[in-house]
């Protein structure tokens, strides 16, 4: 007996000095310009090269219709998004803009009822979303519309561009006002409405006298108004009882009534008109079991497109708004459309598409003719589009019995071969993984071996507004228990490894990720995460105050002692005593979402629990890394990462 406790004793104490060491071990840091990274290994040189063809695929996004009938996209040919005109269907692409920073948003502008060439477009820096308006005139000249240090969105105008009107936020505010583009004012805008909460206008009436007014208050709840330009007076459209979600919104020619996209009296989002006269409302898409997620209409309201989202698949539908006949339709490839934007003169649709094997492009649909006609065909960084993969969806049982969708991404392999695992969540949490091209998962398939499992895990939007709610406040982690029942259908698998899985998330994906290893650290190899939650009560503190309550609706209310609770328990910092295994962290320095002390809480605990710990950190980016310089580097410390935790190779 004494002999062995000699032995447990002595076993102890090399343990505890082990932590010890661990804890006080120095953090190796490193500082490559605009990017620092702690305890990261130097790469072989032949990771990069192997990540090359991956990492130089390009897509092209379409955004409208140029003044001249070409298209404007966005497109990456140096180190971020920029504006680019294509003329004619695989024509080259022009470079309009050419700043550091991405542009997003872009509209042709309309000028006395006729595009005179002016564009409108958004732009923030180093990721902070404190977005500013621009516009870029046909010589090239760029004005920008909006105040430094304000957040501006949600620009909309009439017909005739008399009329500009967008949403204005500013630091320390959670209330958006409504402004209006005024060359008379003298900086040459004015407020034409004070905003309580997020408040965007959603269009302006064909004459210019009113706007349509937005509220959101969370996903399950929004609400609209008419604006009185003139007066300023509101009236509510569709009044009722009970919580309603709207999406979009566009006045019909003449302007006597309204169409949206609307939950009202159904599990999924439908395409409703509204006749503002009468207060009457016409289900224009029909009842389906899915969400129409997009929609436009020709701007002489003959022609109406929408989108529906089929178990995370775009189908186009094309109809004769007027007698609501269907049209000839377009047959697409399998991916995700977006968007939509008819030409001047609604003979067109054009529409960004993207597959599992081909990025984004700019596609159009003649409706007269029936014809489909793909503008740009965006290069694939040498890879053979033959040989990338295209994902199963699957359905596993969770802990309740409810069926959880999944695609999954498999390597080729030998026979009696399995393949490691790579569990990728989604942010949001109310976002939804779709089957499109994406660099990471076909690469680590074809270089790494590994299969990707990507999962709309309950709370994910796109399946119904019932399944959306099942993860809000008190119920959080029943998305986690998701991962768990998902880690068991893993180990039914004959081909893939349930001894090599890593969790994998960014945003609230990266929550996910923090607290599938607080709960399954044991059955796992290792955690990525991106700019993900470390602690519900720090993060509704710190995050921007014009989104705070929004979150708050979403996860809970912090001033709530029955929440404060929940959230001490269920935060992955409170638990990071139960992760074992590696963890990989990247954050953007200037997140206005989830701030960056988010990550720099959890990754000092971990370290002081002695759990390996990487850090990449990103001085010029925010929510997300938009400059491919980064996404470079971030894509390597990834492999770096997985190729070690997971045995696929050794970082060096």
């Amino acid at each position: 007996m004494k002999s062995r406790l000699l032995v447990l004793t002595a076993a102890l104490a090399l343990s505890t000095s082990t932590l010890a060491l661990a804890q006080t071990a120095p953090v190796e840091r490193r500082e490559i310009g605009n990017q620092i990274l702690e305890n990261v290994p130097a790469a072989d040189p032949a990771i990069r090269a192997g990540l090359a063809r991956y990492q130089n695929a390009r897509s092209a996004s379409f955004q409208d219709w140029a003044a001249d009938g070409g298209m404007l996209i966005v497109t990456r040919f140096g180190n971020t998004n920029q504006i680019h005109k294509v003329a004619a269907p695989g024509a080259d692409r022009s470079q309009l803009t050419f700043h550091d920073e991405p542009v997003s948003g872009v509209h042709t502008l309309p000028a006395n009822g006729a595009s005179t060439g002016e564009v409108l477009f958004s732009k923030d820096t180093g990721g902070d979303e404190w977005f500013q308006l621009f516009v870029r005139d046909a010589s090239g000249k760029e004005v920008q519309l909006t105040e430094a240090g304000t957040r501006n969105q949600s620009p909309a105008w009439s017909g005739d561009g008399k009329v500009l009107v967008w949403s204005r936020a500013t630091k320390g505010s959670a209330n958006y006002d409504v402004v209006m583009r005024d060359p008379s004012a003298p900086d040459g805008r004015r407020v034409i409405f004070k905003g309580e909460g997020q408040v965007s206008p959603i269009d302006v009436s064909p004459d210019g006298k009113t706007v349509l007014l937005g509220r959101y208050f969370s996903i399950g709840e929004s609400k609209r108004w008419l604006l009185d330009v003139a007066t300023g007076k509101t009236t509510e459209l569709n009044p009722v009882k009970g919580k309603v979600s709207y999406d979009g919104g566009v006045f019909t020619p003449g302007g006597k009534s309204i169409l949206m996209l609307s939950d009202e009296g159904s599990d999924f989002m439908r395409l409703v008109e509204f006749d503002l006269a009468t207060g009457k409302k016409a289900l224009v898409s029909g009842e389906r079991p899915w969400d129409v997620e997009d929609f436009k209409l020709s701007k002489d309201g003959r022609v109406l497109a929408y989108v529906v989202n089929e178990d995370g698949y775009s189908k186009l539908v094309v109809q004769d708004f007027r007698t609501r006949r269907a049209l000839p339709q377009p047959t697409l490839p399998g991916g995700v459309v977006s968007n939509l934007a008819f030409s001047e003169d609604g003979s067109k649709i054009g529409f960004s598409l993207a597959t599992p094997t081909a990025a984004s492009d700019a596609w159009s649909f003649d409706i007269a003719g029936g014809q489909v006609t793909r503008w740009t065909a965006s290069e694939l960084g040498g890879l053979d589009a033959s040989a990338l993969v295209s994902p199963e969806l699957v359905r596993f049982p969770s802990f309740d019995k409810r069926s959880i969708p999944a695609f999954v991404y498999k390597p080729k392999l030998a026979a009696g071969q399995k393949a490691p695992v790579i569990i990728d969540i989604h942010g949001g949490p109310e976002g939804q993984s779709r089957p499109v091209f994406n660099p990471f998962h076909q690469h680590t398939t074809a270089e790494l071996g590994a299969a990707v499992i990507v999962t709309n895990v309950r709370g994910s939007s796109g399946y119904g507004k019932t399944f959306l709610n099942l993860d809000n406040a008190e119920k959080r982690e029943d998305s986690v228990k998701d991962i768990g029942a998902l880690l068991d259908w893993i180990k039914t698998q004959p081909d893939l490894d349930a001894s090599r899985v890593v969790v994998y998330g960014q945003s609230y994906g990266g929550y996910m990720s923090l607290a599938v290893m607080t709960h399954y650290s044991d059955r796992l190899a290792g955690g990525v995460e991106r700019y993900g939650i470390s602690n519900f009560v720090s993060f509704l503190q710190n995050t921007e105050a014009y989104r705070r309550d929004l979150r708050r609706a979403e996860y809970g209310d912090e001033r709530d002692p029955k929440m404060l609770k929940a959230f001490e328990t269920i935060s992955p910092l409170n638990n990071v005593s139960k992760i074992t295994k590696p963890m990989l962290v990247m954050q953007g320095w200037n997140d206005p979402r989830v701030p960056k002390s988010e990550s720099d809480q959890v990754v000092a605990k971990l370290r002081e629990k002695g759990v390996e710990t990487w850090y990449v950190q990103f001085k010029d980016e925010g929510h997300g890394f938009a400059k491919k310089i980064n996404n470079d580097r971030r894509r390597e410390v990834e492999t770096q990462f997985l190729q070690k935790v997971l045995g696929t190779g050794q970082a060096q």
